[in-house]
């Protein structure tokens, strides 16, 4: 089982490529999916962040308030690493499960779909990293057109992450997203058609 790392930073487009990848076959564990199973009501990583923020980052239904706990963290490199310790372990154990399970199935690729790759230093997890990539102003753009977000946020939020000239050194294949739908489609495709070949060691 081959276990390929797919990365982006924020608006880069990779929640896109991994919808292709899950529509062309492949499981795909999301990180993000996993993010917000660790945190759910009742869970030990919820109860650690309130003791840590108190109830303002709680929803009036006890869920997590994200958007809350961004604001308390993005700007505060130690916060957010306070919030990683709690988080990252538990994601983690969550993600090693899941991939498990699927080699149990003998699924002979999954993808793991997981935004701080680098960050995290989880390089040595998967076996080949795909990084799908956007200038910042490209990015920053979608953040605010797309999302609605404030761009002061937008700026915090694409300061926060790797610059991505550091991750496209270490990634075996980049996508490229400045361009239009088809043609990041067409990539897509031809990572599937990669990803399909028994023969490739690489993506």
């Amino acid at each position: 089982m081959r276990r390929i790392g797919l990365t982006g930073n924020i608006a880069a487009g990779k929640s896109t490529v991994a919808a292709g990848l899950a529509a062309a076959g492949f499981p795909v564990i999301d990180a993000d999916a996993l993010a917000r199973e660790v945190v759910a009501p009742g869970t030990p990583a919820l109860a650690a962040i309130v003791a840590r923020w108190g109830p303002a980052v709680l929803l009036a239904d006890g869920t997590l308030d994200r958007a809350a706990l961004r604001r308390r963290v993005l700007a505060h490199p130690a916060e957010r690493a306070a919030l990683e310790t709690i988080t990252h372990p538990a994601i983690a154990a969550r993600r090693a499960a899941r991939t498990a399970e699927l080699s149990a199935t003998g699924a002979p690729v999954i993808v793991c779909d997981i935004p701080l790759l680098f960050e995290a230093q989880l390089e040595d997890t998967v076996d080949a990293i795909v990084l799908v990539d956007a200038p910042a102003e490209v990015r920053r753009a979608r953040l605010i057109q797309d999302r609605g977000m404030d761009p002061a946020e937008a700026d915090a939020l694409i300061a926060a992450q790797m610059p991505a000239a550091r991750k496209r050194e270490r990634a075996d294949v980049v996508i490229e997203n400045a361009g239009s739908r088809a043609e990041l489609d067409a990539a897509i495709a031809s990572l599937v058609a990669r990803l399909l070949d028994p023969s490739a060691t690489r993506p």
